[in-house]
C-alpha cells in the first residue's frame, strides 16, 4: 500500500535496529535511522545492477515531492540513462560552476594576460578590477554572468562620472569572459551581446593638431633656440614640461607656486573641471620658473600681456610661435598634452595616474576637494622622469625607457 503523510510523520526505527524501510510504490521507500533521520530512497536496476537513488530528506521533501522526483528518475531510466549518474554529473557541474567565480577566472586571465605588459599597466588593471568589478560580479559563478549584469556594473562606474573607466572595465570583462570560453570554463561570452556605445554615454572629444612623438626632439630644439619673446619661449618650455591646458598656463600667477616644495597648485576657479589641481614640478620646470622670475619684474602674472601687463598673454601667442617655427596646422599648445599622454602610456605609466595629471579625471563635486592630491607621489615621480626624457630627446642622446615602478 502507498504511504500516507501520517505514516511518514509517525515512522520510527524499532529499538535494536540500525534502519527501517517503509515502502511506498514504484521502488520508492522511506528509510528511517535509529537517530531519527528520515530519507527518501528509490531502488532501481540499470546495466544489470541494483542501485539506489537519494530523493531528499523528510519532511523538507514532502511525500508528494518525493514521488515527483521518483517519476522524473523513472523517465530518465526509461530513456536508457542512469538517474544516479545524471545526478552526480549535475552536482559536479554545479560545483565546478561555483568554484569558477568571476573573480577567480578574472585572476587566471590576468596572470595569463600580464606577461608582456608593463608592471605599471598590469597593476593598474588588477586594481581597477578589484575596485570596480569584483564588488559587483566577483562572487558570481562566471557561467552565470549576464549582459545586463555587466551593464549594471559599468553604469554604476559611469554614475560617479568615470565614463572612461566604465568603458575600459566593460572591455576588460569581455576579455576575461573570452578567456573563460577559450578554456572551457563557460559556454559563451555574454559581453559579446553588448558594446560600450550601446549603454554608456559617449564622450565628446576635441581633436587638436599634434606632432608624432618622433618629431618631438626637433620641436624641443627649436623651442630652445626660439628668437622671439623670452616669455613665449619659456611658456612653451613650461608647457612641454607640465602639459597643462593653454588657459591654465597663460593665466598662471606667482601666488600659485611653491618652488621650495616644487609644486604648482592651480585653484579650482581656473580649472576646466572646476576642481583644484596640483602639478608636481620637476627640477627642469623649477629652473624655467626661476628664469621667468628674473624677467617678471614683480608682476602677479607669469606671462603678462604685451600691452596690458595686468592681463595674461593671448591664447594665440603660443600658436603663433609654433607657426613661426614651421608647425602651422601640425601642432598646437594643447598638442603637448596629447604627445605626453601617448609617450607616458607607451612607457607603461598607469592610465589613472596620467589622467589625473592631465586633469581629465571626472570627480564627484562632493569629494573633489579631497581628490586633487590623489597619487601625488606617483605623479611626482612620473613628472620628474618625463622632464629627464624631454632633456634626452632635445639633446639627441640615446633615449631609454622611463624608469619602471616596482610592482
Amino acid at each position: 500500500m502507498p504511504l500516507t503523510k501520517i505514516e511518514c510523520d509517525r515512522a520510527a526505527c524499532p529499538p535494536g535496529r540500525p534502519v527501517a524501510r517503509l515502502s511506498d510504490e514504484k521502488g520508492m521507500y522511506l528509510e528511517v535511522t535509529a537517530a531519527g533521520g528520515k530519507y527518501w530512497r528509490m531502488k532501481y536496476r540499470h546495466g544489470g545492477k541494483e542501485k539506489r537513488l537519494a530523493l531528499g530528506v523528510y519532511p523538507a521533501v514532502s511525500l508528494a515531492q518525493a514521488r515527483k522526483a521518483r517519476d522524473l528518475a523513472r523517465e530518465t531510466l526509461a530513456a536508457g540513462n542512469d538517474p544516479a549518474q545524471i545526478k552526480r554529473d549535475a552536482k559536479l557541474i554545479r560545483a565546478m560552476s561555483d568554484a569558477n567565480t568571476f573573480e577567480k577566472v578574472a585572476r587566471q586571465w590576468w596572470e595569463h594576460w600580464k606577461g608582456p605588459k608593463s608592471p605599471r599597466h598590469a597593476d593598474y588593471v588588477i586594481r581597477r578590477l578589484e575596485a570596480d568589478v569584483f564588488p559587483a560580479l566577483g562572487a558570481r559563478p562566471a557561467a552565470s554572468v549576464t549582459a545586463p549584469q555587466l551593464l549594471a556594473m559599468a553604469k554604476a562606474i559611469e554614475a560617479r562620472g568615470a565614463v572612461d573607466i566604465a568603458k575600459r572595465s566593460l572591455q576588460t570583462c569581455g576579455q576575461i569572459l573570452r578567456f573563460a570560453v577559450a578554456h572551457g570554463l563557460i559556454e559563451r561570452n555574454p559581453a559579446a551581446d553588448v558594446r560600450p556605445s550601446d549603454a554608456l554615454k559617449p564622450r565628446t572629444k576635441e581633436n587638436y593638431a599634434r606632432l608624432d612623438a618622433k618629431e618631438m626632439p626637433e620641436l624641443l630644439r627649436k623651442i630652445e633656440a626660439y628668437q622671439g619673446s623670452a616669455y613665449t619661449r619659456l611658456a612653451m618650455k613650461l608647457m612641454a614640461l607640465t602639459f597643462v591646458r593653454t588657459g591654465e598656463l597663460i593665466g598662471a600667477r606667482w601666488a600659485e607656486f611653491d618652488l621650495a616644495a616644487a609644486e604648482w597648485r592651480i585653484p579650482a576657479a581656473r580649472m576646466k573641471m572646476k576642481t583644484p589641481h596640483i602639478v608636481p614640478l620637476a627640477p627642469q620646470a623649477v629652473e624655467v620658473l626661476q628664469a621667468l622670475d628674473t624677467v617678471s619684474g614683480g608682476r602677479a602674472l607669469l606671462f603678462p600681456g604685451e600691452r596690458d601687463h595686468d592681463k595674461p598673454m593671448s591664447n594665440n601667442t603660443i600658436l603663433a610661435a609654433l607657426k613661426r617655427m614651421g608647425y602651422a596646422g601640425r601642432m598646437t599648445g594643447h598638442g603637448f598634452r596629447g604627445v605626453a599622454s601617448t609617450i607616458l602610456h607607451e612607457q607603461g605609466y598607469p592610465h589613472h595616474v596620467i589622467e589625473l595629471q592631465l586633469a581629465h579625471q571626472e570627480r564627484n563635486a562632493t569629494v573633489a576637494a579631497y581628490n586633487h592630491a590623489t597619487y601625488l607621489k606617483e605623479r611626482r615621480a612620473m613628472m620628474t622622469a618625463w622632464a629627464i626624457h624631454l632633456d634626452k630627446l632635445r639633446k639627441g642622446a640615446d633615449v631609454i625607457e622611463l624608469p619602471q615602478r616596482a610592482a
